[in-house]
């Protein structure tokens, strides 16, 4: 029997229908596994200091353990924040705060330094407290670099052959120099399953790393931060607070510093100022809340 129009036309209503439920099912199922697959997943996160529904900028754990080196290098030379603002998009752009051992050319490291054009060797650039210090160097050696804008600041550094990339960065930049320097309290906080931890943390590892970052004078004689539990770091600050009663600045550089580089140091709580960080919870008030002397750091078991 001949097809009439009207069958034709249901035929190809429900042909369409089929591959429209089809087409929900698969990204459905898409949908599923994008966040079964990422639920858990570690991250760090910064957010706007109000607390509010400002910006946030999201990245993994490496990143953000680089970022933290390039702020604690850049402090400790006395540097002002805009140069860890100009340091952090830079690398943003360069090398997306990964520190690679590859790129254009013969380009190396966090920066993209290149071993042919004086930066330092291979092993040096790869080494992100070196790197990060030789790009602060050349950095203050540019006249007004902290009232320039950040793409001319950066590219009298870098001399890149896109320097208008720089400037896309600078709001995520801040938002992260903001934290790791520690004018923003306890807004970088970092999510580490468990799982992803592997082995107990060493607390010789951690005093060596912030020296390496910080210095020498990060670490003053031995007891003068109070007794450290075993399994534990303690960091002196300074005075117990400021004239207004806010903690230092330096305790919050020195606790950011700690929840950025949590995963590579095996750290699974921080707490400093009334606050503690762990691993799976994020930053929350302390029942007793802790003075301000000294951040203090648990490592893992």
């Amino acid at each position: 029997m001949p097809r009439t129009a009207a069958s034709s036309r249901r035929s190809r209503l429900s042909r369409f229908a089929a591959a429209f439920v089809a087409l929900v099912a698969l990204a459905g199922y898409v949908a599923v596994q994008y966040v079964s697959g990422h639920q858990g997943a570690p991250r760090c996160t910064v957010r706007a200091a109000d607390g509010g529904e400002g910006r946030s900028y999201e990245m993994s754990p490496e990143m953000a353990a680089n970022a933290a080196t390039i702020s604690a290098v850049g402090t400790t030379r006395g540097m002002p924040e805009r140069a860890v603002t100009i340091a952090l998009a830079t690398a943003l752009q360069e090398s997306s705060l990964r520190n690679i051992d590859h790129g254009d050319r013969d380009s190396l490291g966090l920066f993209q330094q290149r071993p042919s054009q004086g930066w330092g060797t291979p092993e040096q650039i790869l080494d992100p407290v070196y790197a990060s210090g030789e790009f602060y160097e050349h950095l203050a050696e540019v006249p007004g670099y902290s009232r320039l804008p950040l793409t001319e600041a950066a590219q009298r550094v870098q001399k890149s052959g896109f320097p208008q990339a720089y400037a896309k960065h600078e709001p995520d930049a801040a938002l992260l120099s903001a934290a790791l320097t520690g004018r923003a309290p306890a807004s970088l906080t970092c999510s580490l399953p468990a799982e992803t931890v592997s082995g107990p943390g060493d607390a010789a590892e951690v005093r060596a790393d912030l020296v390496r970052a910080f210095g020498k004078d990060v670490l003053p004689a031995a007891g003068s931060a109070g007794p450290s539990a075993a399994g534990s770091v303690a960091v002196p600050v300074g005075p117990d607070a400021k004239a207004d009663g806010e903690a230092p600045r330096r305790g919050w550089e020195l606790a950011h510093w700690a929840v950025a580089r949590a995963g590579t140091l095996r750290i699974d709580e921080v707490s400093y100022a009334g606050r503690i960080w762990t691993a799976d919870t994020g930053w929350r008030t302390e029942r007793k809340e802790s003075g301000m002397t000294a951040v203090r750091m648990r490592l893992a078991q």
